[in-house]
């Protein structure tokens, strides 16, 4: 019998438990079960109480404390440590059926998605063996980052590193639509879903004209400087022609490749969060193996979050 899940992933910020709430709270509205489980070490407020918790095991901030370690030391500590008792997730969800989408909340590092093979590690885990759990990620970029454009391409690269990484099934979503929807033109918005290396070619004061239109996201323009600039002044080598060259090879990378597009999220939309759902069910393929059910079978939506 096989499961079903989801890795809710991306940058700190990125409305990665916002999206797990609002996820969870669809599920519930259309009478499906779900398995809530929260691998950020660092997290503390919760919509739904999380059927599993990494806090259970081990806390970022013990660690931080004991060993003496930074926040991405202190992280990185925690996954090393969840991987050595890896029965801590393995016994509970041994029992969950596949009438239920397992959700896993991961923290903002990005670098466990693109730098770390410990990730990896964890998704074989989960996905073979007795679990053999039907897996996607789905990688959450803020869409106010198009704003910004070196910035979108930064976290496109970011998105399509942890496609790489972790070999599996990837949905890629630009969440917290609803605060841009007046900043950037539909027809330019189109471009940043299927990402379009020409935005980094054309002149950077459209970007910040289009963010001050809506009056709170504003990007400052860097000053008019010599092609190279002062090397010791940010504003400078933002400017500069290096880091022209730096960022048209990063669109280029990503163009070449051509794996990383985009779906639009707005979890104040419950069509948005539903027309999200259909991707990640299609990717893991969720639907063709449930059984038919009659009209008037109904999950007990007490049960649905544990």
């Amino acid at each position: 019998m096989s499961k079903f899940g989801c890795l809710i992933m991306g940058p700190a910020g990125a409305g990665k438990t916002t999206f797990c709430a609002a996820l969870i709270q669809h599920l519930r509205n259309s009478r499906r079960a779900c398995y809530y489980i929260n691998l950020d070490p660092a997290a503390e407020d919760f919509a739904f109480e999380p059927d599993i918790d990494i806090k259970d095991l081990i806390s970022l901030e013990d660690v931080m404390e004991e060993m003496h370690l930074g926040p991405n030391g202190g992280l990185i500590y925690c996954f090393e440590f969840l991987l050595q008792n890896m029965d801590f997730l393995t016994e509970p969800l041994e029992t969950v059926t596949d009438e239920y989408l397992i959700i896993i909340d991961m923290p903002g590092q990005i670098e466990l998605y693109t730098h770390i093979p410990i990730l990896p590690s964890l998704v074989k885990d989960l996905t073979r063996g007795s679990l053999n759990i039907n897996m996607c990620a789905a990688y959450l970029l803020e869409s106010t980052f198009v704003v910004d454009r070196p910035k979108f391409f930064a976290g496109t690269l970011s998105a399509m590193s942890a496609m790489l990484m972790l070999e599996m099934p990837h949905v890629n979503v630009l969440s917290k639509m609803d605060l841009i929807k007046d900043s950037i033109p539909r027809r330019d918005l189109k471009r940043f879903l299927d990402p379009d290396v020409g935005l980094l070619d054309e002149d950077a004061e459209r970007a910040a004209k289009a963010a001050k239109a809506d009056g709170t996201l504003v990007v400052p323009v860097a000053p008019s400087v010599e092609e190279n600039g002062d090397p010791n002044k940010t504003e400078d080598v933002m400017a500069g022609k290096s880091f022209r060259r730096l960022n048209r090879a990063v669109g280029n990378l990503i163009d070449d490749f051509s794996m990383v597009s985009f779906l639009r999220l707005n979890v104040q939309d419950e069509d948005s969060v539903g027309a999200i759902l259909s991707y990640i069910d299609d990717a893991i393929q969720f639907h063709e193996a449930q059984e038919p059910r009659e009209p008037m079978d109904e999950i007990d939506v007490d049960e649905m979050v544990g």
